[in-house]
């Protein structure tokens, strides 16, 4: 199958589980035997064009005027315009016959291509704007992101979501029927993160020694992520466990307000902001962790935990939205209640003080993921969902005259076949 994907973020230019879960899925696609392009926007230093992993990459700039991302709005819009030339410029070339939507800043471009090529676009919805606010829309800009929301699940002929959360979520926000919305969760390369002792210990040996616990958040630094009560919960933890460090691994636009807490806190010395990791070096600093906490307030899914427990190393998650549905408490992990500082404390604690249970659940977490999550398999479901799409499409434009009549769709050698026998 040709498959075309469309996303804001793409190596190098990546900020949170989106990017690498596209990276992910789609060089799964393409080592399933799959035409894989990707338009993404360009970034300085990355070549324009250039296959990795055997998947295309097209990366794109903006169309003039030039601005800011301050300008959200604005700034996508005139990313979605360089993308819709692009597409349309090589449309002979790329040729897809699905094209793959992740988030909204992709909406404009993506439904202008499904238009003028007539095909079914799929739209994965990694989170939502009302989601990331509790539920509240309290700016003109969170209205018009979730208006534009509303309108790629519209257009979109199938709706992926990442969790049974997510999958509640969207239907009720945007008024979708149930058959519409898929759940395929994340997955995860389990070699990526199986880091070796020398590796973990070198990077243990950077930010804390080797008899103090050492903890760590990897993410991006706004306020949903929840590393706010992480911070509010590490002086108790310190005083527990003389010593303790915590490495922060991400970036954000709330790194600031998060620095300034932490001195508030006088945990100057015991918080360490490490910035961007590659995952390389991520992989090495989750591997040397005793523990890793995934505060969230609001989390779709939770790719980290998977990282977590593909590295082995202790989880103390917050029970909400798709981490309910990754974390059994006590059977591969600690679960505390979003934003419960003394109930992240007793989470941690129950893991730093106890090795043996520790281990334990790591080791359940560990089965779960190898078992259930490898990228693979979770690419094959997503091409089920491109194959239904595909097969909605054409029974759509048969109804309207188009067509003589539907098209049986199958995928057989990782070739999209209509009226194959």
């Amino acid at each position: 199958m040709r498959i075309l994907h469309l996303s804001w973020e793409y190596p190098p230019q990546v900020f949170g589980g989106l990017g690498r879960h596209v990276d992910a899925l789609a060089r799964a696609q393409a080592a399933a035997g799959h035409e894989v392009s990707v338009l993404t926007q360009s970034v300085d230093g990355a070549a324009p064009e250039q296959t990795m992993g055997g998947v295309r990459v097209l990366r794109v700039p903006q169309d003039p005027p030039t601005l800011a991302r301050t300008d959200l709005l604005a700034w996508v819009l005139a990313l979605g315009h360089g993308w819709t030339r692009a597409g349309l410029r090589r449309a002979d070339e790329l040729a897809p016959q699905v094209l793959h939507a992740h988030d909204w800043m992709t909406c404009h471009a993506a439904t202008t291509l499904k238009e003028a090529w007539g095909l079914p676009l799929v739209a994965t919805m990694h989170a939502t704007e009302a989601g990331r606010h509790q539920g509240w829309l309290p700016t003109d800009l969170s209205r018009a992101v979730h208006t534009t929301e509303w309108w790629l699940t519209y257009e979109a002929r199938r709706v992926l979501t990442c969790s049974e959360s997510m999958r509640w979520e969207v239907t009720r926000l945007f008024e979708l029927p149930a058959d519409k919305v898929d759940v395929v969760p994340n997955g995860v390369d389990a070699q990526v993160w199986a880091v070796g002792a020398d590796r973990a210990a070198a990077a243990r040996r950077r930010y804390a020694n080797n008899r103090a616990p050492l903890l760590v958040f990897a993410g991006r630094l706004e306020w949903e992520k929840g590393l706010h009560t992480l911070l509010d919960a590490m002086p108790r933890l310190r005083r527990r466990f003389p010593g303790t460090r915590l490495v922060v691994a991400g970036r954000g636009t709330y790194e600031q307000d998060l620095r300034e807490r932490a001195a508030r806190l006088r945990l100057d010395g015991a918080v360490t902001f490490a910035g961007f990791l590659p995952e390389p070096e991520l992989a090495e600093l989750v591997a040397a962790a005793d523990t890793v906490v995934v505060p969230s307030l609001y989390e779709p899914f939770g790719i980290v935990a998977l990282e977590a427990a593909a590295a082995r190393t202790p989880l103390a998650v917050a029970s909400t939205g798709g981490l309910r549905e990754i974390v059994e408490p006590g059977v591969t992990g600690a679960v505390f209640a979003a934003g419960d500082v003394a109930g992240l404390a007793d989470a941690v604690g129950s893991l730093l003080g106890d090795q043996v249970q520790a281990h334990r659940t790591t080791r359940a977490a560990h089965r779960k993921v190898v078992r259930d999550l490898g990228w693979a398999s979770v690419a094959d479901r997503v091409v089920d969902s491109y194959v239904r799409a595909v097969a909605q499409e054409r029974t759509l434009q048969a109804g309207l005259g188009r067509s003589e009549r539907p098209l049986r769709v199958v995928v057989r050698d990782g070739n999209l076949l209509a009226d194959a026998p």
